[in-house]
């Protein structure tokens, strides 16, 4: 679980670590989870040393969509300078974009373990539309008009993936027909805080410190290839490793034994290292 994952920095880091219990979905709608994680962080940062904590030295992480708030609320607290700058980011294998769900990872993964791509666009439509209608048209790109197809290519595109993670199978694909229902219905994916990958370069600039984690055998690791390049090309310092053998959620196994995969601590120990120099 995400508790044990956190126990697990506590302890190993010495540090004072911070779970977020923020609002879930169905109950609250999106993007009741980013404003409820936002508002605990800006309180945090402004009430750090009533903890004994040193608001410089604070750290945001996240793993999965919890990745993804990470990214998305940094997007307003860049232009918070009533509150302390946050010092660095953690992104563990981050949701990051809604608009092709067709790049490499998402075809060598779509049946891999935990999960699945069908799952993912599914729960990920709920999540944005309360409905899980036509997640067929959406696997599909369907929901992309070309014009902002043409637009975002240039920070969402198989070109930008390196061609070694393109061996294991990478066929070119040709979109479904776009569905103006299904645009509608789903505008908010093109929204830079559903889709953080779409954040402007003026914004990005400004992203403190990052260590990103991804996973071979996860559908999201192409979201975080493009998001390492796009933090690359704005100068924002980067630390990326990348588990060969990992796979969606492999962090969360921690402390479970014998359900530990060698990668599991692996990809911990390259946090670890990266938080010791703070």
């Amino acid at each position: 679980s995400v508790e044990r994952l956190c126990r697990f920095f506590a302890q190993e880091s010495a540090t004072v670590v911070v779970c977020i219990g923020y609002l879930l979905a169905p109950e609250h709608p999106y993007p009741a989870q980013q404003r409820s994680c936002f508002a605990a962080v800006s309180y945090f940062l402004k009430h750090a040393k009533d903890f004994g904590v040193d608001p410089q030295r604070i750290v945001l992480g996240g793993d999965s969509s919890g990745g993804t708030i990470v990214a998305a609320i940094s997007q307003k607290l860049v232009f918070r300078k009533d509150l302390p700058r946050v010092r660095a980011h953690v992104l563990l294998y981050p949701f990051l974009q809604g608009v092709d769900f067709n790049l490499p990872s998402y075809q060598q993964n779509q049946s891999m373990p935990l999960l699945l791509k069908r799952d993912a666009v599914t729960f990920g439509k709920f999540y944005l539309t309360r409905k899980t209608s036509d997640s067929d048209g959406v696997m599909a790109n369907a929901h992309v008009p070309e014009h902002l197809r043409a637009k975002y290519q240039k920070w969402i595109s198989a070109e930008h993936i390196p061609e070694e993670f393109k061996l294991r199978g990478y066929v070119p694909f040709v979109p479904g027909r776009f569905s103006e229902d299904l645009f509608k219905e789903c505008e908010g994916v093109f929204e830079p805080t559903f889709s953080p990958l779409l954040t402007e370069d003026a914004v990005l600039q400004q992203y403190p410190e990052t260590f990103l984690l991804t996973c071979e055998y996860d559908i999201f690791r192409d979201d975080g290839l493009l998001y390492k390049k796009r933090l690359e090309d704005n100068g924002v310092p980067l630390t990326w490793h990348h588990l060969e053998d990992g796979f969606h959620g492999i962090t969360l196994l921690i402390g479970f034994g014998p359900m530990e995969f060698p990668g599991t601590r692996r990809g911990l120990r390259s946090v670890l290292q990266f938080l010791e120099r703070f």
